[in-house]
C-alpha cells in the first residue's frame, strides 16, 4: 500500500534526490512548482521500490505522474493502479512526455490510451541562445534591449533577496490591476502561486533577480532547477508600459543562471494565444509535448 504525505518545504532534498537525477525536462517537477501548486493540485508524494510518486487532483480528478525513479517502473505503474482503486477512481497519469509511451508500453502493453494536449506542452531554450540572441531571427530582441538601454541608462540589475519581495508584490500587484487578474482564475491562481513563493522564498531555495530603473523595482523573476541541466522559470513579472522590460530582465537573468543549466524552461502557454505567440518568439529548442495516459478498462 502506498503511503502519501503533503508535501513541505522540508521534503525538498528527498524529492529532489529523485527529480535532479532525471532526465526528465517537465517544468511540472521544479520543486516551488510542486509547493506552492498545492492549493489547487493538493499535491501528496510517495516513494515506492525507489521510486517517487506524484498524486493530486486536477479539475477534481485524481491523477498522478509517471514515476521518477531509475529501472523497470512496471511494479511502481501497478502499485499506483490499486491506489486508485482504493479510491474508487479510474486510473490516469498526466504530463506523461510523449517520449514515455514507449515506457509505458513496454511494460504494460495496450493497457493505456494516450491524448495529448498543446496548450500544456513545455517551451525549452538552449540557455546559450537567450544569452547571446545571436543571429537574424533574434534580432527583434536585441533592438528591445537595445532601446531599453538607450531610453533608461540608469538602469539597474539585482539579485531578487527577500528584502525586495515587498516591492515585487507591489509592482505584481500593479501588473493584476492592469491585467485584471480577479476576473481571470488562472491569474487568481497564479498570484497565490507566487505568494506562497514568496513567503517560503529562502526555504525553497529560489533564484530570481529584478530590474530597476531610477531606484524601482519595475521587473521581476524566479526559477530553480528541474534537474542536473534544465533550469525552470516559474515567473516573469514588469510593468508593461515600459518597453522592451521583458526582453531586458529575462536576459539579464538567463546571463547569471549557471553554465550547467544547458535547457531553459519556460513553462506553458495553456492556450493563451499572446503568451503563445511571445513563447515562440524566443524561438525554442524543444516543444516539449505531454499526454494524459489512462487506463483502459
Amino acid at each position: 500500500m502506498l503511503a502519501f504525505k503533503d508535501i513541505t518545504p522540508t521534503d525538498k532534498e528527498v524529492i529532489q534526490h529523485y527529480t535532479l537525477n532525471s532526465a526528465r525536462m517537465n517544468c511540472d517537477l521544479a520543486f516551488s512548482n510542486l509547493f506552492t501548486w498545492r492549493f489547487l493540485y493538493h499535491t501528496q508524494y510517495a516513494i515506492f521500490n525507489n521510486f517517487l510518486i506524484l498524486r493530486f487532483y486536477a479539475d477534481g480528478e485524481l491523477a498522478y505522474m509517471m514515476p521518477i525513479g531509475e529501472g523497470c517502473p512496471g511494479q511502481t505503474i501497478l502499485a499506483m493502479i490499486e491506489d486508485a482503486n482504493q479510491l474508487n477512481q479510474p486510473f490516469q497519469m498526466l504530463g506523461v512526455c510523449v517520449w514515455m509511451k514507449e515506457d509505458i508500453d513496454r511494460v504494460l502493453p495496450g493497457k493505456f490510451s494516450y491524448v495529448t494536449n498543446r496548450d500544456y506542452a513545455d517551451y525549452i531554450y538552449m540557455r546559450e541562445d537567450l544569452v547571446h540572441l545571436t543571429g537574424k531571427k533574434y534580432q527583434p530582441k536585441r533592438n528591445h534591449i537595445n532601446k531599453f538601454k538607450k531610453t533608461y541608462t540608469n538602469y539597474e540589475y539585482r539579485p531578487l533577496t527577500p528584502e525586495l519581495i515587498p516591492e515585487c508584490l507591489e509592482l505584481e500587484a500593479k501588473w493584476c490591476r492592469a491585467n485584471n487578474c480577479y476576473e481571470q482564475e488562472s491569474l487568481v491562481a497564479e498570484r497565490k502561486s507566487l505568494t506562497c513563493a514568496f513567503n517560503h522564498f529562502s526555504e525553497l531555495g529560489l533564484t530570481g533577480g529584478v530590474l530597476l530603473v531610477a531606484g524601482q523595482i519595475v521587473a521581476f523573476t524566479y526559477g530553480m532547477p528541474i534537474n542536473r541541466n534544465t533550469f525552470d522559470i516559474s515567473i516573469e513579472k514588469a510593468d508593461t508600459s515600459i518597453e522592451g522590460v521583458y526582453a531586458m530582465i529575462n536576459n539579464e537573468f538567463v546571463k547569471r543562471i549557471p553554465e550547467q543549466y544547458t535547457y531553459i524552461n519556460r513553462e506553458e502557454d495553456l492556450g493563451l494565444e499572446g503568451l503563445r505567440k511571445a513563447k515562440l518568439s524566443y524561438q525554442p529548442a524543444i516543444i516539449l509535448e505531454k499526454c494524459t495516459a489512462t487506463l483502459i478498462k
